[in-house]
């Protein structure tokens, strides 16, 4: 039963303390205290110089990508002629891949750098988008209590608007009945009139209750208020299926309301979350098509990509300015929020300190600030009932017309009796205390963690595209021109019919100087009459005896000689070297 009756309790996290010890400067660079008071113009000081750390960063990255540029664009301008000499050796001495040269190199060096940074600006998408979902978990939470906090509140004002409207309606209608009715009977009628007097008194009791209605509900509820009481009654709607209601006014309320303060946090929040998911998707788009543009050696995609590339670099440390001075703020509050909330005039207009200290603190020790008015309420009741039941024993034997005004009046007591017993309920602390508890730590645990995740993805991604933009220039630079392009399609379109594997040799070939054909040996010198072409090879007997004319290229095949008959290798067969005809017919009748 213990362990049931324990009151939930809140501890600020270890980031929250972190980020509290954080040292704090104004403008002019003196220490400053790290109390939460967002309505100084001192703690906004502060908060800005953290937020220009950002764009310390901007700047230095802008430099440093300048450098490269000046590196690329100048430097290497004087070296272009040695350059293009060397590239032209590299090129004789390539094996045909392209990267064995210092261009190759280049290319390589170029692509690993673009790779580890988009690979760098993945890892920090991936933390962004799981702050980005933290934070909006954490609001809902937020929002979510609020909207609990703010059901409780417009219940409580609902009953105690029923039980005064039940006890006035009483008043004005059996009761007066009941004594004109009495008018000859004095114990009649004092008892009567004291039902009023108690009703009377019961109603100023139940009016002082006051949990810090606000007024910009008060429309929504003008057919429930009720004359001679001062009572604004919150929107009692559940949470489940409150609306989301856009707030007229951006300036908090005076008292503070959680309903304004839920939809207003909703609102934003919905901005936030598709301002984020927008922005990372940007970031995602630029990566993968600068990987494309440098597979693909397009220059008007890496020029697109590189001027989205400065926007996303922009982006990335301005959000981190604003995030860092989210964090810093957000953890100032979570240090100790009660003393925000007591001292805040947002929250104790129109409720006193020890009302807010009840339902922030809800200590055992401590007695609810209600329990003195309810007490009288209860007594109240039960001297009510006391009088009519002596009037339902005693008076309706004489007057036998009072019996339907006194049945009308203890119905509506009963009625009343009813809704104080949940009132006392409500005005319980623990309730309230939960709904506090909940969105405390919605805000300052998975909200700060979320924006601790959204901080974080800020700087990779702001580190990423700095290294994407130094590392453009080099890419840019190893990328063949037009001249190269359109000599190379060129020399690949001179002989449309000359296969790959041709190609090699000849390139080879030309590389060496000319090498004499593999078939020149002695004895292979024999020429066949009346013909110009040159020695036939020495055909290569395949596994299976069939010459191995297919090893050869298409254009080092020479035309065939023609056949001779025996007949007419006889006849000129004395001016040949080898004028044995069985010979010869072994060279040419396959």
């Amino acid at each position: 039963m213990a362990a049931m009756t324990t009151v939930p309790s809140y501890a600020p996290s270890l980031w929250v303390r972190v980020c509290h010890a954080l040292p704090r400067l104004d403008l002019t660079m003196q220490m400053k205290d790290n109390i939460f008071v967002p309505d100084s113009w001192e703690y906004q000081q502060t908060l800005l110089v953290l937020s220009s750390l950002s764009a310390i960063a901007l700047v230095i990255s802008l430099l440093v990508v300048l450098s490269f540029l000046i590196h690329y664009c100048c430097c290497h301008r004087g070296d272009r002629g040695e350059g293009s000499e060397e590239e032209e050796e590299d090129e004789d001495g390539s094996t045909g891949h392209g990267y064995s040269g210092k261009k190759g190199r280049g290319i390589c060096c170029v692509t690993w750098v673009a790779v580890a940074a988009v690979t760098l600006c993945c890892v920090a998408i991936g933390v962004g988008f799981y702050g980005n979902s933290e934070a909006n978990d954490g609001m809902y939470q937020l929002t979510s209590s609020l909207l609990t906090a703010n059901y409780t509140l417009a219940s409580i004002d609902l009953l105690i608007s029923d039980t005064i409207s039940g006890l006035q309606l009483s008043i004005s209608g059996p009761l007066t009945s009941m004594e004109e009715l009495f008018t000859g009977s004095k114990p009649f009628l004092v008892s009567t009139r004291n039902c009023r007097r108690l009703s009377e008194n019961m109603i100023k009791l139940l009016s002082s209750i006051s949990l810090a209605r606000s007024s910009v509900d008060a429309g929504l509820w003008n057919d429930s208020s009720v004359s001679g009481a001062s009572i604004i009654p919150l929107t009692p709607v559940p949470p489940s299926v409150a609306p989301t209601v856009v707030p007229g006014s951006s300036l908090m309320p005076n008292p503070f309301s959680p309903g304004w303060a839920a939809n207003t946090l909703m609102v934003n929040e919905d901005y936030r979350w598709l301002s984020y998911v927008l922005l990372l998707l940007l970031d995602l788009i630029v990566c993968l098509f600068i990987l494309l543009g440098l597979a693909k050696q397009a220059r008007w995609l890496l020029i697109l990509m590189t001027v989205l590339a400065w926007l996303a670099l922009f982006l990335s440390w301005g959000s981190l300015g604003l995030e860092t001075a989210t964090v810093v703020a957000l953890s100032d509050f979570c240090s100790d929020p009660n003393m925000f909330v007591l001292n805040s005039t947002q929250f104790n207009s129109g409720t006193s300190s020890d009302v807010l200290d009840y339902y922030l603190t809800c200590s055992r020790r401590m007695n609810s600030p209600f329990q003195q008015l309810l007490t009288q309420s209860q007594r109240a009741l039960s001297n009510i009932h006391t009088q009519l039941s002596n009037l339902d024993r005693n008076a309706l034997t004489q007057f036998p017309k009072a019996e339907k005004s006194l049945r009308e009046v203890q119905q509506i007591l009963n009625s009343t009796e009813g809704n104080f017993h949940q009132l006392v309920a409500l005005l319980n602390c623990r309730g309230l205390n939960k709904d506090y508890i909940d969105s405390l730590k919605g805000l300052c645990y998975d909200g700060m963690e979320g924006l601790l995740y959204l901080s974080l993805y800020s700087f990779l991604s702001a580190l990423a595209f700095t290294a994407i933009l130094c590392s453009l220039p080099g890419a840019w630079r190893s990328f063949p021109s037009e001249s190269e392009e359109y000599e190379d399609s060129d020399s690949e379109s001179e002989d449309p019919f000359t296969s790959h594997q041709a190609r090699r040799p000849q390139a080879s070939g030309s590389q060496r100087g000319a090498m004499a054909p593999f078939y020149n040996y002695p004895g292979a010198g024999w020429t066949p009459p009346f013909s110009s072409a040159p020695p036939l090879p020495t055909p290569n007997v395949s596994s299976n005896g069939n010459p191995g004319y297919e090893s050869l290229p298409l254009t080092d095949r020479q035309s065939p000689p023609p056949s001779y008959s025996p007949s007419m290798l006889t006849g000129y067969g004395g001016s040949q070297s080898h004028p044995n005809p069985a010979h010869s017919r072994n060279l040419y009748s396959r």
